[in-house]
């Protein structure tokens, strides 16, 4: 079964930063699925992930999936950083810093001037897209009805924080790095090590202790997962744009600007969507711990753990048929209420 599909990219002449530095001829790229509605009151919007592109998240859209595309206008604005949008790899002077608040407002004004779209429905999103999703309900109270929050939370946290600054260093240790999140050459070598220690975090202990590396990927040995499943991807893929959106990543924070100057709780409390929160159970780095503290400060959330051994990547169960039965009936049940 096939549905309206379309993309484009949007551009923004001068999009200014929460720096005070700006982005000159800002271009977002962007993918939709399925109609929308005369009345514009079926939209989602579902934000990238870290070092993710459109169609990377296209895998749970479908009339079976997670999002409807025949009942639901999905839009996908990807990130800035991420090699698809405005970011280092195609953009001469990208600044040091662009926050996820920086993208939600660029993403706020494709949706107005490109689709006349005001409100939307839901914005879905994990990981990094979750904390996006947490932006647009924080930074526009009034026009985001509902959001899933799919493991992510609304201020990075410092542990979270010292697992990127790790990443951050090994970056930087690299002898092609020439400061500023740029590098003359590929740093392949370092890039195989910033993929085996990454691999340490997305995925849980217990996920590992299950020997699930192995007979979910199909590789004989450790070595072999961590080359194929590891290795392959973040060595395809440009230093300088990781680099980007591990510093978005790091100064992620819904109350860090001037409508809420850094309170936390009060940038909770103004959220008016309702919220799902869908933290995984043995996530290693956005935990169950920081959605129960946000919680009480929510005016209307339920908090639904993912029961699950594969860590973070239980948000995103492209291989994992249990963790993707779960979030589609609690996400389509939310979206039914």
């Amino acid at each position: 079964m096939t549905w309206p599909q379309s993309e484009g990219a949007f551009l923004i002449n001068r999009l200014n930063l929460q720096s005070g530095a700006a982005l000159q001829n800002a271009a977002i790229k962007w993918k939709s699925h399925g109609t929308l509605s005369k009345l514009r009151d079926n939209v989602i919007v579902y934000p990238t992930s870290y070092s993710a592109m459109d169609a990377d998240l296209e895998w749970l859209i479908s009339p079976d999936g997670i999002l409807d595309p025949t009942r639901w206008f999905i839009i996908i604005p990807n990130m800035f950083g991420n090699g698809v949008s405005s970011s280092p790899s195609n953009t001469p002077r990208y600044p040091d810093l662009i926050t996820s608040w920086d993208n939600v407002h660029a993403q706020k004004q494709l949706l107005l001037e490109r689709f006349s779209i005001e409100t939307v429905k839901c914005v879905y999103g994990w990981s990094m897209g979750a904390q996006q999703a947490y932006h647009w309900a924080a930074a526009f109270p009034g026009a985001v009805e509902r959001a899933v929050i799919n493991c992510g939370s609304a201020r990075t946290a410092v542990h979270n924080q010292v697992f990127l600054a790790g990443l951050l260093s090994i970056l930087e240790s690299a002898s092609e790095y020439v400061g500023h999140g740029r590098f003359l050459s590929p740093p392949l070598a370092t890039l195989k090590a910033f993929s085996r220690v990454y691999a340490g975090w997305a995925l849980s202990q217990d996920f590992y202790r299950a020997g699930l590396h192995l007979t979910v990927s199909g590789a004989p040995d450790l070595e072999a997962f961590l080359k194929t499943n590891w290795e392959k991807r973040f060595c395809g893929l440009e230093a300088g744009n990781l680099y980007a959106q591990l510093r978005t990543w790091f100064f992620g924070d819904i109350s860090s600007n001037t409508q809420y100057s850094g309170d936390l709780s009060r940038a909770l409390a103004a959220i008016e969507a309702r919220v799902l929160l869908m933290p995984s159970a043995t996530d290693l780095y956005f935990r169950v711990a920081d959605n129960e503290a946000e919680l009480p400060f929510l005016r209307s959330a339920e908090l639904c753990p993912i029961p699950s051994s594969w860590g973070h990547r239980a948000g995103n169960p492209s291989q994992n048929p249990t963790d993707f039965l779960f979030i589609r009936t609690q996400v389509r049940k939310f979206l039914d209420k």
